[in-house]
């Protein structure tokens, strides 16, 4: 018998900005290589029917017992149904503060590049989200928030540098 995966909820282990006063999110963009070389990301649906066919990455609360990367790997989890896997030591692709478009709050986000290394058939949020592998260009003109698209910009800078000179390491 599976187990039956739940998304966290509640905000009694949440972390709070210093910087803004409030929630810390933490995020991912997450990525393969095709075997042509190109690179695709996986990007969800809003749970907000109003935004249409944006798209957005899996992003949500950073929690007292877990590090950052472990937050970005446990959103992929919950709303896009991946695992994967962010480098060692890897830095954030960014921090950004940005205003809540639901909550009268200023959050401070961290976006990560996570490899996927399984996609799952079943996950907590998959009844609220559609996910589709999508090239980064078409990512970049879908998503509605700044931020997001900032993240994306600077991996697609350190993948292509990447690339360049450590092919193997993709």
């Amino acid at each position: 018998m599976a187990a039956v995966m739940v998304a966290r909820q509640g905000r009694e282990l949440q972390r709070y900005s210093d910087n803004t006063g409030g929630r810390m999110v933490v995020g991912c963009i997450p990525y393969r290589v095709r075997d042509d070389g190109e690179v695709e990301v996986l990007v969800i649906s809003s749970q907000n029917p109003k935004k249409g066919d944006a798209v957005m990455f899996p992003k949500g609360g950073w929690e007292l017992d877990e590090s950052m990367d472990e937050a970005a790997r446990r959103e992929a989890l919950e709303e896009a149904g991946v695992l994967g896997e962010i480098a060692a030591g890897a830095a954030p692709l960014g921090r950004w503060c940005y205003r809540s478009g639901r909550y009268d709050a200023t959050y401070e986000g961290f976006v990560f590049p996570l490899r996927v290394t399984d996609e799952l058939e079943r996950w907590p949020e998959m009844a609220a989200r559609r996910r589709s592998w999508v090239s980064t260009k078409l990512a970049m003109e879908r998503c509605p928030h700044w931020w997001m698209r900032e993240a994306l910009q600077t991996f697609a800078d350190r993948f292509a540098l990447a690339a360049a000179t450590s092919p193997s390491k993709l």
